[in-house]
C-alpha cells in the first residue's frame, strides 16, 4: 500500500490533536491509509525538535527546507491564524503536494480572501483542499446533515449555531493565549469558535447567507476591543426567506465547548447540542411528537485529551475527518473544501465589520 507523506506546518495543541488522530487511523477502519510521518516546521526550532522526536517525524525543518522538500505529498497547515494563507499560498506551489488540510481559518483579512479566490483557479486538478471543520463529522451532526437534505423538513423559517466556551473568563488562560487576542477577523470569538457555527449553517442552509448586523460584549483591559469575546450576527437567507442567528462565545460560564443548532421549518424541525454527542433531535408536524435519532459514538471513560472541557466525540470526528481527508471514500459525508472555508470567512469578516459599528455607536 502507498503510504500518504505527511508534513505539518505548526507544532501547538491542534497539531498534537492531529498527529494523535493519524496514529488512531489503523484503530478505528479496515482499510486506513498508510501514513509516513517526514517532516515537521515551526517557527520556534526547540517546539518543532521536540514535537518531531515526541510523535515521530523523520526530521525537524525550516520552512524554507519544508517548502523545498519533495518527498511530502500531504501537508496539513496547523500554525497561527495570521499565517494561514501565507502557508497555503506556499505549499499549493509544492510540486509533490496532492492534500492540503487547512485549519480554520482559511485566512485572516478580505485581501487574503481574493488572493484565494485567485488560487483557486490556480489550483491544479490533481491537488485537493480541505478545511478544519471538523464538527461536521461527528456522528450524529454527521447523520442529522443527511436527514435534513434527504426527508421533507419543508422550507425553513428560523434557526440558531452557538458555540460557547468559557475559559476566557480567568485571566491566566487569556494570557497564555495573547495571540488569539487579535482583532477580529483575525481573531476574537467568532473567528476562532463561532466559525464552526457558522460552517454548520452554511452547510445545513447553504451558502450566500446575508449578515444583517452584528453584536458584541465582554470587556477585560488585557483584551483589545475589537477581539470579541461574545458576539452574534442576525443571518438572512435570501432563498428561503428564513432568518437566524448565530453566536460565538469565550465568556461563557459553565459551558466548556458547547456546539448547538436548531433549524425550525414549515414541515419540522431538527436540534442538537453537544451535551448528547451521540443523538440529535427532530419533530414533523405530521407526528406530531419530538423524537430521538441515537447514532452511537459513546466514548468511555472521560479522558483529558486533548481538553478536559472538549465535549465527547472531538476527537472522533477529527480521527474520521483525517480518514476522508486521506482516502475520500465517506461520499456521504460533507466535505468542507475550500469554497466552504472561504464562504465561513465572508461571514466572520462581515461580522467583524458590522461590530465595528456596534462599537462605533454604542461604545
Amino acid at each position: 500500500m502507498n503510504k500518504k507523506r505527511i508534513g505539518f506546518i505548526g507544532a501547538g495543541g491542534i497539531a498534537r490533536s492531529h498527529a494523535f488522530a493519524l496514529n488512531s487511523l489503523k484503530y478505528y477502519y479496515n482499510d486506513p491509509p498508510g501514513v509516513e510521518l517526514i517532516a515537521v516546521t515551526s517557527f520556534r526550532e526547540e517546539s518543532r525538535l521536540a514535537f518531531a522526536s515526541e510523535f515521530g517525524f523523520r526530521k525537524a525543518v525550516t520552512l524554507e527546507e519544508f517548502i523545498s522538500d519533495h518527498e511530502i505529498d500531504s501537508v496539513f497547515i496547523l500554525g497561527p491564524n495570521s499565517v494561514h494563507y501565507q502557508h497555503l499560498e506556499a505549499v499549493v506551489a509544492m510540486p509533490g503536494v496532492r492534500r492540503i488540510y487547512l485549519e480554520k481559518p482559511v485566512c485572516s483579512n478580505y485581501d487574503e480572501e481574493n488572493k484565494i479566490k485567485n488560487l483557486l483557479t490556480n489550483i491544479p486538478q490533481d491537488k485537493s483542499v480541505q478545511a478544519g471543520f471538523q464538527f461536521l463529522m461527528g456522528a450524529a451532526v454527521r447523520e442529522a446533515l443527511i436527514w435534513w437534505k434527504g426527508k421533507d423538513f419543508g422550507r425553513p423559517i428560523h434557526f440558531s449555531f452557538t458555540l460557547k466556551h468559557s475559559d476566557y473568563l480567568q485571566a491566566s488562560y487569556r494570557a497564555k493565549r495573547r495571540t488569539r487576542l487579535t482583532p477580529a477577523p483575525d481573531g476574537g470569538a467568532m473567528a476562532d469558535l463561532g466559525s464552526h457555527a457558522i460552517s454548520l449553517m452554511v452547510a445545513f442552509l447553504g451558502d450566500d447567507l446575508q449578515v444583517l448586523n452584528a453584536l458584541q460584549s465582554g470587556s477585560f483591559e488585557d483584551v483589545p476591543a475589537g477581539s470579541d469575546l461574545y458576539s452574534e450576527i442576525s443571518v438572512f437567507d435570501p432563498k428561503s426567506r428564513a432568518v437566524g442567528n448565530v453566536s460565538g462565545s469565550r465568556v461563557s460560564a459553565g459551558t466548556g465547548d458547547m456546539l448547538a443548532f436548531e433549524i425550525y421549518a414549515e414541515k419540522g424541525a431538527l436540534r442538537y447540542n453537544t451535551m448528547y454527542p451521540d443523538r440529535f433531535e427532530y419533530f414533523f408536524v405530521k407526528n406530531g411528537d419530538w423524537a430521538v435519532r441515537y447514532t452511537g459514538s459513546n466514548f468511555s471513560p472521560v479522558t483529558g485529551f486533548p481538553s478536559g472541557h472538549v465535549p465527547a466525540g472531538w476527537l472522533r470526528s477529527l480521527i474520521h475527518a483525517l480518514y476522508v481527508f486521506l482516502t475520500g471514500k465517506d461520499k456521504l459525508a460533507f466535505v468542507p473544501d475550500l469554497d466552504h472555508g472561504l464562504e465561513v470567512q465572508r461571514i466572520v469578516r462581515e461580522t467583524s465589520e458590522h461590530m465595528g459599528l456596534f462599537r462605533k455607536k454604542y461604545g
